[in-house]
């Protein structure tokens, strides 16, 4: 069963190397990351699922101790899923974390985590949501205290000079998807617009729909910690427990 979640968004410049001298601007978004986290060591779970946009269709699982790195982004930053064992192509054959677990990993670094062991789990963004629905309910039936960091943005079309350029749609969808988060609003949340979403480049949508079907039945409350558009892209911070 569910019984925390963290909600994170997953945009690489929330590492500082890889913001370089823009790091302190997203200050506020990496404390709220860091309360959130903690929340979820507090649940003390059996296990941790840590679910992301991932490019590839479909789903894929990257077990504990995938590796993921920034130097992609201009940084030398490499990262493990929770530590343990290193997995990753050159151990294992397996894929290299996409990015936004790979930000997911470099958090739960950041935080020391020590708790109960973490997997992977990456969804296509055009994942549809009865899909997602049931990756989330198999995802809490894994144990019997099953925590998630879900990570993922809403909207990159909040300005002129955001990714996806002005789009009036993004502040009413990123405000619902606020609402829906803060409070824990399962319905809401699976009724999210996948073409939507998809058009304003919301990444979260797929991974907030995972959410959705884990936490079905566990009756968690949920807060919202942080709500921001910095560079036009609406990054939100939520807490399910």
């Amino acid at each position: 069963m569910l019984v925390a979640a963290a909600v994170c968004p997953c945009p690489p410049v929330l590492v500082p190397e890889v913001a370089a001298g823009a790091a302190a601007e997203l200050d506020a978004a990496r404390a709220a990351c860091a309360d959130a986290l903690g929340v979820l060591a507090a649940a003390r779970p059996d296990l941790l699922v840590v679910v992301g946009p991932a490019g590839q269709p479909g789903r894929g699982v990257f077990p504990q101790g995938s590796r993921g790195t920034f130097r992609g982004f201009g940084a030398e930053v490499d990262v493990r899923l929770g530590g343990g064992p290193a997995g990753g192509p050159d151990a294992a054959g397996e894929r290299e974390l996409p990015p936004s677990l790979a930000v997911g990993a470099w958090l739960l670094e950041r935080m020391g985590w020590s708790g109960a062991p973490v997997e992977g789990l990456g969804v296509g963004e055009s994942l549809e949501a009865e899909r997602c629905v049931r990756a989330g309910r198999e995802i809490a039936g894994r144990a019997a205290r099953v925590a998630m960091l879900v990570m993922g943005d809403a909207s990159a079309c909040r300005t002129l000079k955001a990714p996806g350029y002005l789009d009036e749609r993004a502040a009413p969808f990123d405000a619902e998807v606020a609402r829906a988060l803060g409070a824990a609003d399962i319905e809401a949340l699976k009724a999210l617009d996948a073409d939507l979403a998809y058009q304003l480049k919301a990444a979260g949508r797929a991974p907030w729909q995972v959410l959705a079907g884990a936490a079905e039945g566990a009756d968690l409350g949920g807060a919202l910690l942080h709500d921001d558009a910095p560079y036009g892209v609406c990054y939100l911070v939520a807490t399910w427990s």
